[in-house]
């Protein structure tokens, strides 16, 4: 791994050679910031705030065609390969959250759809020196820094951002821009470091999830499913704007004599998930749906993958418009075995 500095007073340079490579990055869209395509000239910004939408939804739409069809045809029409991007000020949590989706996508069948577009994206990561307020990214194996899942982490310096490559696609982009960048100095590293130590000092809320995953199944009926889902309203943003969440509903739609097979995603939230076509639904309340939203996060994918599903964002609290709190729901499952 290289270390290298960007001096701010280049980054206008760095970002508009960026752009000429389907450069996606931050920016605001009504009462939403999520990751826009930057247009060559325009001035990329970043700051503090994480995203509402995380980049997932680069790389695993909310709504893709999977193949059309047409009336007396045969063949299936697949599309094309996805352009190549690269995302610029990705956080750690939603980097690491992509290569936590990734094992899913990878598991029993290798989905071409997310793999190829991942594979064809290179993900330019920003430290966070200011965690929000709900995030807990050190509790659940990540960090401030963490390096998983990216290309390139990018720390800011104050007057400079350090740029350490992480992956091969990494290392050949620090060398194609090698001319606006230098050699770290020693300090400079340090300086990350300290900076590392003091976010996650500023992290406000922890929990020790060790435990969590093996109490789980020995709550199925405990009433604190009922408790913790009274003031749900089923809305299911937690899942949407979730990094980690990967759920997804596939239908055909038809269109005159022709159609596709889409895929979009889903919630567990919803009544609807779970409904089988007899009318019957084994989650028929949102004591169930909470109850299965936890466990899948904290119990089954740790089970199937040996890792949790969450990534400590804290979007599920932040957005929720009835205030339910992740940590809060966690603590009460500890207390609770």
């Amino acid at each position: 791994m290289s270390a290298m500095l960007l001096h701010k007073e280049k980054w206008s340079e760095f970002t508009g050679k960026l752009s000429g490579k389907n450069l996606w990055a931050p920016a605001v869209q009504g009462e939403m910031k999520k990751f826009a395509r930057v247009a060559e000239g325009q001035t990329v910004h970043l700051d503090e705030d994480n995203t509402t939408v995380p980049p997932k939804a680069l790389v695993f739409p909310q709504t893709e065609t999977l193949c059309r069809f047409s009336l007396g045809q045969t063949d299936l029409e697949l599309p094309g390969l996805d352009e190549e991007m690269v995302l610029l000020g990705v956080r750690p949590c939603d980097a690491r959250a992509m290569a936590l989706v990734e094992k899913l996508f990878r598991w029993d069948f290798e989905d071409p759809y997310y793999l190829e577009r991942r594979e064809r994206t290179t993900l330019i990561g920003l430290a966070c020196n200011e965690p929000d307020l709900n995030c807990f990214c050190s509790s659940v194996g990540g960090g401030p820094a963490s390096p998983e899942g990216l290309d390139i982490l990018m720390s800011d310096l104050g007057e400079s951002y350090l740029l350490e490559d992480i992956t091969e696609k990494g290392k050949a982009l620090v060398e194609e821009f090698k001319d606006l960048l230098e050699e770290a100095p020693a300090d400079a590293v340090k300086q990350k470091e300290q900076l590392v130590e003091d976010a996650v000092a500023k992290i406000k809320w922890n929990v020790d999830p060790e435990g969590i995953p093996e109490a789980l199944p020995q709550l199925w009926e405990d009433p604190l499913w009922e408790k913790v889902s009274a003031a749900c309203l089923g809305c299911g943003i937690c899942t949407y704007l979730c990094p980690t969440c990967h759920c997804f509903d596939i239908q055909d739609e038809v269109e005159g004599p022709a159609g596709r097979r889409c895929r979009m995603w889903d919630s567990c939230m919803f009544a609807e998930y779970t409904k089988h076509t007899s009318g019957h639904n084994p989650r028929p309340t949102r004591r169930e749906r909470t109850r299965n939203r936890i466990n899948h996060k904290y119990s089954y994918f740790v089970d199937k993958f040996g890792v949790i599903a969450c990534v400590g964002c804290g979007r599920c609290s932040n957005l929720c418009p009835v205030n339910i709190d992740l940590i809060d729901i966690l603590r009460q499952v500890k207390a609770a075995r």
